[in-house]
């Protein structure tokens, strides 16, 4: 009877090892047939089954990885994360022929799991169709309206320069990190814009938030965001940072949250302060509107879009400009010499400075290229079937512009990988921007803020410049390597800012 019962239990075990092993080649086979790379597909890297590539790329790393697969596959390559195939482009004229001559077919954004339940799909930088057009129209308008990229903005930035001057000035010569009070002060711009006010350095929830959103786009641009996007149903379940950041945002939508109620105790539609004002009126007027897409959860989410890109990138970018600077003296003396000869040190700089600033704004424009901001800039999606470098990218494809190899080409630039001011000037001296100079990306999508964000970087910079000279603690050198998330920060350092001669 005992043999009996063991023949059957050995049976019962190759059975369930059978099922078993029947389930995995079936998975696996599935997986290989539904996922397989199109004949006219770019071609890339073998896949994995169920995973992918997510192994392929180094996510430390993650732009000059996707640059150096480029050397192997060619400009236009196709990685597959997870279930989704993403199509990488690499170099100035891919990038171009993408982005600006077939715009209107790449202009739409992926429907990524980790955008969705950050935004629900609602704001303007993640969003498409109808609603990221009215949301685009009225955002852009509204903040023109309050001075945005135009003159009458500068004495707001000045303003707040000097108030950055003096927690600089503080520090008397001696070691500080500069991160939170740059970033305070870049945000303190768009705040005015948005708020109607600015935050003190010494606020401590300011600071704390501005610290969330640095962490937050940090692990946005790690390997936890592409697994959360590439198994969401299972990412929302388990711990680890992706969580973390998904109470960030909630935390953020939270302080806006705030702001929106001061707002609506002393809200009055004849005193447009702000953008809130002029968000909450805009909920009123076009309430019975067909197509009608404001009301006061989109509102959060556009005031934080609108927070995020207009502070991080610009207070990244200055960040990167002090190490630079501190790293190539011979450059900074260069700068400051313009600056004394063109405005003196009695006035303050204005817009109207730049083009008799061609030196300053070449070494600007250069430290933009060089700090590579936003390395593979935010993803795209194709609306229709496209051709892209002779291969067919079909309708609903994420498209990934890696903006670091424009940045670094070596057919656009003449020393990619060195700091170089002459990239940006004639044989003349004169300054020459140039076409592969994409550091706000291009086309339909273009950054939001980049008028802002060009002439915060300028007053900013050449105010720094005419102010302070930057230099490393005693026995430090500049370490040029960088934290990696949706922008490239600097690590973390110490910097002496200098008060020059005469300003105090």
């Amino acid at each position: 009877m005992d043999s009996v019962f063991s023949v059957i239990g050995s049976c019962v075990d190759w059975d369930v090892r059978s099922l078993l092993l029947f389930l995995a080649v079936f998975i696996l086979t599935t997986d290989y047939v539904k996922n397989r790379r199109p004949a006219s597909y770019p071609p890339g890297p073998l896949a994995l089954p169920i995973v992918g590539n997510i192994f392929s790329v180094d996510h430390t790393r993650t732009h000059e990885s996707m640059t150096q697969l480029a050397k192997k596959y060619g400009d236009v390559y196709s990685l597959q994360m997870g279930q989704e195939w993403l199509v990488i482009l690499n170099g100035y004229e891919v990038v171009k022929e993408a982005l600006i001559t077939q715009g209107d077919s790449v202009a739409d954004r992926p429907n990524l799991p980790i955008q969705q339940d950050i935004s629900n799909g609602l704001g303007v930088i993640s969003i498409n169709g109808h609603m990221w057009k009215q949301q685009r129209r009225f955002m852009l308008s509204t903040l023109r309206y309050f001075g945005f990229g135009k003159k009458s903005l500068e004495p707001v930035i000045l303003d707040e320069f000097t108030h950055c001057a003096t927690e600089f000035q503080s520090h008397k010569g001696k070691p500080f990190n500069p991160r939170y009070i740059v970033n305070n002060a870049v945000s303190n711009i768009i705040c005015s814009l948005v708020f109607g006010h600015r935050f003190e350095y010494n606020d401590k929830k300011f600071l704390q938030i501005l610290g969330w959103f640095e962490t937050a786009l940090q692990i946005e641009g790690s390997i936890w965001a592409q697994l959360y996007n590439s198994f969401p149903v299972l990412m929302r379940r388990l711990p680890g940072p992706h969580q973390k950041m998904v109470r960030i945002w909630d935390n953020a939508k939270n302080f806006m949250r705030e702001e929106l109620e001061k707002h609506k105790k002393n809200w009055d539609p004849s005193d447009q302060r702000d953008y809130i004002d002029c968000y909450l009126t805009e909920i009123q007027t076009s309430k019975e509107q067909p197509g009608n897409t404001f009301d006061e959860e989109n509102l959060i989410i556009c005031a934080l879009d609108l927070f995020v890109a207009g502070s991080e990138t610009t207070s990244t970018t200055l960040r990167w400009a002090f190490l630079y600077m501190a790293k190539y003296p011979e450059i900074q003396a260069k700068v400051q010499a313009e600056i004394d000869k063109v405005i003196g040190q009695s006035r303050q700089p204005s817009m109207d400075d730049r083009v008799n600033l061609p030196y300053t704004d070449a070494v600007l424009h250069e430290i933009q290229r060089m700090g590579n901001i936003v390395p593979l800039s935010l993803p795209h999606m194709t609306s229709k079937d496209v051709q892209l470098g002779g291969y067919t990218v079909p309708k609903g494809t994420t498209i990934i512009p890696n903006l670091t190899s424009v940045l670094y080409d070596k057919n656009e630039w003449e020393t990619p990988y060195t700091f170089n001011p002459r990239h940006f000037l004639d044989e003349e001296g004169k300054f020459v921007k140039k076409a592969a100079f994409m550091p706000f990306s291009a086309g339909k999508r273009l950054c939001l803020g980049e008028n802002l964000a060009r002439m915060e970087l300028f007053l900013f910079f050449t105010s720094f410049m005419q102010h302070f000279t930057f230099s490393m603690p005693a026995g430090v050198k500049p370490v040029m390597d960088y934290h990696l998330g949706i922008t490239l920060a600097p690590r973390q350092y110490e910097i002496c800012a200098t008060p020059r001669l005469g300003k105090h």
